[in-house]
């Protein structure tokens, strides 16, 4: 399985967001406890700077932490969960290439049907939304860190045309990419 690439500053945002698509892709350390986390637990935010984050949970454990009691990182709590992590480990490492449903069925070794069925089941959202979110995340940050344009932006995080990337901006975040980047400088 590929390994998941996320900068500092994504998985921080993951974590302010408690966003529990993220949860089994990397985990949140906080040096001054000496516990880990997921990305979607609900205890109260650390500083920033006493925040470490790994991608894998023995690495986590070899570090000295130990696993939260209220959001319980060790426990996988499907049989699908694996499934899950490869096809978001897909999304997540090509959210910027052209994909369709078939593309990220073959990736993790199954049929399309199948892939979209446990994949919804698992995590509320298709592949195509989970994506489409995974791009939007990416913006975002984009938006709030470079000083692309929106149209390289849009290109760069895998849209295929303007008027999508403006279109579901807007509905996952209840602004145009203009008035998010203006609100968040």
């Amino acid at each position: 399985m590929e390994a998941v690439n996320f900068t500092f500053e994504e998985m921080w945002d993951r974590i302010i967001a408690c966003d529990h698509k993220y949860d089994g892709l990397f985990f949140t350390a906080v040096k001054t406890t000496k516990i880990y986390c997921r990305p979607s637990c609900k205890s109260r935010k650390p500083k920033k700077a006493n925040v470490e984050f790994y991608y894998d949970i023995n690495e986590v454990e070899r570090a000295g932490y130990r696993a939260c009691k209220r959001c319980q990182p060790e426990v996988e709590h499907s049989p699908n969960i694996q499934l899950v992590k490869s096809t978001i480990t897909v999304l997540v490492n090509h959210y910027n290439n052209h994909m369709r449903l078939k593309d990220i069925a073959d990736e993790v070794g199954i049929s399309a049907f199948y892939l979209e069925r446990i994949f919804k089941e698992e995590t509320g959202d298709t592949p195509r939304t989970y994506l489409e979110k995974i791009r939007v995340d990416k913006a975002a940050h984009l938006l709030r860190s470079t000083g692309q344009t929106n149209l390289e932006i849009c290109y760069e995080v895998g849209f295929q045309s303007p008027s999508n990337f403006y279109r579901v901006f807007k509905s996952w975040m209840d602004c145009s990419p203009n008035e998010y980047r203006k609100r968040n400088r």
